[in-house]
């Protein structure tokens, strides 16, 4: 290995195999009952409780380290308001025919359609941004690299960290997303990558039976 600056690692903890596998299937019990919320209640969640959220989604690996994204925490009234008319006028032509018949009758067992009350109601809306340019120093311009697997890999965390913390989530991607720059005042280098709502579930929320229907190990994963 070409010598390179590195600290120790210190912090890695290592626990017994009977341990191993309790947490294995202690966090897979945990992180099942996430589920797609389509219904949020108004109930206020603390700005600290997301910013944790953030962090612990900025730990992710990334290419070359350069942490390609950047997520913007929405909780005003205004820009949600803004939000969700940008994304509305979006879906209806989405959900107009724009898609096409095998994507709309894909999205049936699922009952969404072009209103979007969330993302308005919902406490908070981070927006998600992938980072053509950048660097591990504020103001680098360098190439990034992996990018979409980078912040695919930290929409992931967060999503979990969201989760973990007692928030319900639900990812959306309106099509086009443009707007979403204008709106969080984003440069011209950074893409719109996702929108995740968070917060608690109203008391009405359900869950589609479809969404409930995950495949088997063997049908996700093979052994060699």
């Amino acid at each position: 290995m070409k010598h390179h600056d590195a600290s120790p690692l210190t912090d890695y903890v290592e626990y017994p195999l009977d341990e191993m596998q309790k947490r294995s299937e202690d966090f897979y019990q945990n992180i099942k009952r996430r589920h797609s919320i389509r219904q949020f209640s108004d109930r206020a969640v603390p700005k600290i409780i997301i910013e944790n959220c953030i962090k612990a989604a900025g730990t992710a690996p990334s290419g070359a380290n350069h942490q390609p994204w950047h997520f913007v925490a929405i909780h005003s009234a205004d820009v949600k308001k803004q939000v969700r008319e940008q994304a509305e006028q979006h879906e209806q032509g989405f959900y107009a025919g724009r898609a096409g018949e095998e994507w709309l009758d894909a999205l049936k067992p699922l009952g969404t359609d072009a209103e979007k009350p969330y993302l308005q109601h919902a406490p908070w809306l981070i927006a998600i941004f992938s980072q053509k340019k950048g660097g591990v120093t504020p103001g680098d311009k360098h190439t990034n690299y992996y990018v979409h697997e980078s912040v695919g890999i930290a929409t992931g965390m967060l999503i979990t960290a969201l989760h973990n913390a007692g928030l319900v989530t639900l990812t959306h991607t309106p099509k086009p997303m443009s707007f979403l720059s204008k709106i969080c005042n984003r440069p011209d280098d950074e893409r719109p990558y996702m929108l995740v709502i968070a917060g608690y579930p109203d008391k009405e929320a359900s869950v589609p039976k479809h969404a409930m229907n995950k495949k088997s190990l063997s049908e996700i994963s093979t052994f060699l």
